[in-house]
């Protein structure tokens, strides 16, 4: 069997398993629209100060964030803790099946599966908020989506792979993601926070995925910088990962 044979076969039972479990199912796609209903209806943006008093289209990208963040970091994570502690990845050794190519075929999934997600999002955005998105900008944002799935997919594997259980991973998942959601330009703006902590947003990944989408369909820029370097550390990220998912337990 070629890789991409092999590749394909992973992804196919990766999606199965996923699918089998209604109440991941339910909750990857409805926790993202209880987050619109409460801060995009309930609260409102757009105010006239506070948390969020920002127009309705800045926090797009924080929308999206939460599930490209939450959704790969615990489901790979989990994904690779499980299987550490049912002897999976010794079974594996005797398949050729590398470690590269199973974290590629569970993240093909994760896009798969966060990419709908992504779309039930900006379609409940425009209309529950009337923050639309140009269409022009979809594809830039389908790549920014694609993108932040591969390298929170890294991350979730090397959470699964270094912490001793499955929970462990949920604490570890959510004690980095938590953070990382509201201290990378996706709900709070830098201005809101001391100066001199606006430098170190920069050290999450996370900030240049909502500061790229918010370009894109927000300030009507360019995102390539930003772009460029969400793809360098997913690539760094993935290679980490691949590398940190044990043969063997």
């Amino acid at each position: 069997m070629t890789a991409v044979g092999r590749i394909a076969a992973e992804s196919g039972a990766a999606w199965r398993s996923f699918a089998r479990r209604k109440t991941a199912v339910f909750f990857t796609f409805f926790f993202p629209v209880i987050l619109i209903l409460i801060f995009g209806v309930l609260v409102q943006t757009g105010g006239g100060g506070g948390l969020f008093a920002e127009p309705p289209g800045y926090y797009v990208p924080g929308y999206l964030a939460v599930v490209v963040l939450f959704t790969p970091l615990s489901r790979i994570g989990h994904t690779v803790a499980r299987h550490r502690e049912s002897n999976q990845f010794e079974k594996l050794t005797t398949t050729p099946l590398t470690r590269s190519e199973w974290l590629l075929a569970h993240t093909l999934v994760n896009v798969a599966i966060i990419g709908l997600a992504s779309s039930i999002i900006l379609v409940l955005v425009a209309l529950l908020t009337g923050a639309g998105v140009a269409l022009a900008s979809l594809p830039v944002v389908a790549v920014f989506v694609a993108i932040g799935v591969a390298l929170f997919c890294g991350f979730g594997a090397l959470l699964g792979s270094l912490a001793s259980s499955q929970d462990g991973v949920v604490a570890a998942s959510n004690g980095v993601a938590l953070p990382l959601l509201f201290l990378s330009e996706t709900f709070v703006p830098p201005e809101m926070l001391p100066a001199w902590f606006r430098p170190a947003m920069n050290l999450s990944p996370l900030t240049y995925f909502a500061r790229g989408v918010r370009d894109v369909t927000y300030a009507g820029t360019g995102a390539g910088a930003d772009l460029l370097v969400l793809g360098v550390l997913a690539v760094a990220f993935f290679a980490a990962g691949a590398y940190a998912i044990p043969r063997t337990d």
